[in-house]
């Protein structure tokens, strides 16, 4: 059965028409002793098996698809280049490849192979398919079309664009130890107090010269110690489309938590990004501007997505969260207090129609380059 639907695949509608019209006018005919209708189905017939015999065959190519680079900054291009090579001798029968990018097809003629090159523009941020690449075998009237597939799609990244931005070093301690928390521990690096000894804790950890001290046998006291952190910078990026007035307003508010990703990734800072249902989970620079490349507006409320953040990362020491102009100041004030109060919290919100500012813990970005000055004012530079 596959087989079957297979070979029916290669029947175009044209010629589907064309061999049932056939077959009806030569039978139309044949009943009623029409020669003229005989005669046009036998020609109909005649064309459609000419057209099955330009078919028939299986080209010996070699196909390559190369790309200069995979990952560029929107805006920029990337050269593709599509090497084309015949691995047996003997002519072939005409023969096109196509090659899809994006929403185009480039062609090319596979007579004489070779190495053809040309340019990918990006004019927009998102992920690019190129290929795969299919040779098509046909007739000229477009009766039958014959698609072997030579390649598998290679995916080209037109990462958002960033702007530099000074170390975020305020909210965002860098020390090998980590931070100390409010939390005790029996084993960490920040010493606490002393406590007496209960069934179960660890002898190594009993300070033995305050022990004596005590002068009481049986009784000994321990080390008890405060919880360390390591800065974890949570990146979110609101998806939901009804907290934009426009696509502008987005990509704005994905190039910011980009730039700020970056920066903080650079920083050697453990960096999780969430933006509009991607994750890049204590990624390095690559796969974070990658999520943030294939992000896109969604359904998902700014509400569910911070509440997904904190379900996911309970670690979290600072998180900045990126959204636009529509939620009011009480559904950010609400955002704000999702997060535990130890956490450094800073909410973006992107807004073309007004002046840069910041009013206490919520940053109104105006356009992107205004980010460096407004996060050193917030307290994150």
């Amino acid at each position: 059965m596959n087989r079957v639907a297979e070979l029916l695949g290669v029947v175009t509608p044209l010629g589907r028409v064309v061999a049932l019209a056939s077959v009806v006018l030569w039978w139309a005919g044949a009943q009623l002793g029409w020669t003229e209708l005989v005669l046009a189905g036998a020609t109909g017939l005649v064309v459609f098996g000419l057209a099955c015999l330009l078919t028939l065959g299986r080209a010996a190519l070699r196909v390559r698809v190369e790309l200069d680079r995979q990952r560029v900054v929107v805006g920029r291009q990337a050269n593709c280049a599509v090497d084309i090579a015949q691995t047996t001798a003997g002519r072939l029968l005409p023969l096109t490849l196509e090659l899809p990018v994006g929403d185009q097809v480039e062609v090319f003629d596979v007579l004489g192979g070779g190495r053809r090159a040309f340019p990918i523009p990006t004019r927009r941020r998102g992920v690019i398919a190129v290929g795969p690449a299919t040779t098509v075998r046909g007739d000229p009237l477009g009766l039958l079309r014959r698609t072997v597939t030579w390649t598998d799609p290679v995916e080209l990244f037109a990462h958002p664009v960033t702007v530099p931005l000074e170390p975020l070093a305020a909210g965002l301690l860098r020390d090998l130890e980590g931070r100390a928390t409010t939390d005790l521990s029996m084993s960490d690096l920040a010493f606490h107090a002393l406590r007496e000894y209960a069934p179960g804790d660890d002898h190594r950890h009993i300070h033995w010269r305050s022990s004596a001290k005590l002068a009481a046998p049986g009784r000994f006291l321990v080390r008890q110690y405060q919880d360390t952190r390591r800065a974890h910078l949570a990146v979110v990026v609101d998806g939901f489309a009804g907290a934009y007035p426009d696509a502008e307003h987005f990509e704005t508010a994905v190039s910011a938590g980009a730039s700020i990703a970056a920066r903080a990734i650079g920083d050697e800072v453990e960096t999780t990004v969430l933006a509009a249902g991607q994750v890049a989970h204590r990624a390095g620079v690559r796969a974070a501007l990658d999520a943030l490349t294939r992000c896109d507006t969604g359904t998902e409320p700014l509400v569910e997505l911070v509440s997904r953040t904190v379900r996911i990362m309970p670690d979290v020491t600072t998180a900045v969260v990126v959204t636009g102009p529509v939620p009011t100041f009480a559904e950010l004030q609400s955002v704000l207090s999702a997060f535990a109060t130890e956490v450094r919290t800073v909410v973006v919100r992107v807004d073309h129609d007004n002046r840069t500012a910041l009013t206490g813990d919520v940053l109104s970005l105006r356009e992107l380059n205004d980010l460096p000055v407004l996060l050193a004012g917030g307290g994150l530079g």
